[in-house]
């Protein structure tokens, strides 16, 4: 019953679709030595609740991920404290106003903050996620992130904020 909640819910959101703009983001593995094989798509379009993502993409581990908007627009593995973290040049969540801090995509921190992926059995992540604080203009020279597990949207790593580590990355252009 909730597919079909979701299905009437995601189709009412794409009817009330402006005009305005769409991007499709390549999303792609990543690992220590750097962008790895292709998993899919991203569609973002602008509605007149948010931008809405509508992934289509495989081979991810069953369940939810964090799923951000990041700063810069790399995929690529960096160093940090002496050690080579994949994605990590994407760098910090996408917070223009300098919130400092996260509270999901309704709260009042990040924008970068979105609602999990949601990833079945199949490893096959289709169910769109809304954003109702940015639009696509707002994304271009960005990337978005899918991380291994969840997200508390906490500020304390202990509490899983952010998902853990990052498994796959897009570019916005």
């Amino acid at each position: 019953m909730w597919k079909y909640k979701l299905f009437i819910c995601v189709f009412m959101l794409g009817a009330d679709s402006v005009a305005a703009e769409m991007v499709d983001i390549r999303l792609n593995k990543l690992s220590s030595s750097g962008v790895g094989e292709r998993i899919g798509s991203i569609k973002i379009v602008d509605t007149k609740y948010g931008a809405l993502f509508t992934p289509s993409l495989m081979g991810l581990s069953q369940g939810v991920h964090g799923f951000h908007i990041h700063q810069n627009s790399e995929c690529g593995p960096k160093q940090k404290n002496g050690k080579i973290v994949p994605g990590l040049a994407a760098g910090g969540h996408y917070d223009p106003s300098g919130s400092g801090y996260h509270s999901g995509p309704y709260g009042d921190g990040h924008l970068g903050d979105l609602a999990f992926l949601y990833v079945n059995a199949n490893g096959d992540a289709n169910a769109s996620v809304l954003a109702p604080r940015v639009k696509v203009a707002d994304l271009k020279g960005r990337s978005l992130i899918i991380h291994a597990g969840g997200d508390s949207y906490s500020d304390s790593p202990k509490k899983l904020g952010g998902g853990g580590p990052r498994i796959a990355c897009g570019v916005i252009k």
